[in-house]
């Protein structure tokens, strides 16, 4: 197993310099990652830094709370494809999903696959903050909406854990019959837990330690 290939090195801290995207970017092509994962503003800056290499530039959109209006969420989508994006992530509507708002859950998640076009989307549930009922009820709202994934993690809530194998397993056995991919994220920081996710069912990590899961 390539397990470089899984890896979306990642970096959304807010202090983050910009020499601190440089270290992501170079780790990156050195360690052979899949891609890297920062900030709608370093996304135009990535592209540039990564071209000619095969790495993916994602970003995050509504980040990382996902109240933001629909609308506002679709053009930031639009805009960092336009930088240079590969892949969208955009944070679900926590909110409206714990208040059974599911017309307003799947019309956000519409939304923004609209905008994405054949960009692929991934929609982060934020399981921390969800009951397995609700982490089902976001799976099934994501396969209506058309995502290409569903995302485990912002790594942002207070005290969180962040992927747990058994959020994973129960995410792609749901959405796996659909032709959907998984991604873990939060928390991953040892390659012990890296691989227990990919057997849980990950078809991609998102982690800001994957320099160091792959020296170990």
């Amino acid at each position: 197993m390539n397990l470089a290939k899984y890896i979306e090195h990642t970096l959304l801290k807010q202090d983050a310099s910009k020499e601190d995207f440089i270290k992501l970017f170079d780790e990156a092509k050195e360690n052979g990652f899949l891609g890297v994962c920062v900030p709608p503003f370093w996304v135009k800056f990535a592209k540039e830094y990564l071209k000619n290499t095969d790495v993916k530039i994602v970003t995050v959109i509504g980040f990382p709370l996902g109240a933001n209006l629909s609308e506002v969420k679709a053009f930031e989508a639009k805009k960092a494809i336009e930088d240079g994006a590969d892949e969208i992530d955009m944070v679900l509507n926590v909110s409206a999903l714990k208040s059974k708002e599911w017309d307003a859950v799947l019309e956000d998640i519409e939304a923004v696959k609209k905008a994405c076009g054949l960009t692929p989307l991934k929609v982060i549930l934020e399981t921390d903050l969800l009951s397995k009922d609700e982490i089902e009820k976001a799976c099934l709202l994501c396969i209506e909406g058309k995502a290409d994934f569903v995302k485990t993690s912002t790594g942002f809530v207070k005290n969180g854990v962040g992927a747990k194998a058994e959020d994973v397993a129960l995410m792609a056995k749901i959405v796996k019959p659909y032709k959907m991919g998984v991604k873990a994220s939060g928390g991953i920081k040892t390659k012990g837990q890296a691989l227990l996710m990919i057997e849980a069912g990950a078809d991609r990590l998102g982690t800001s330690s994957g320099t160091d899961i792959i020296k170990e």
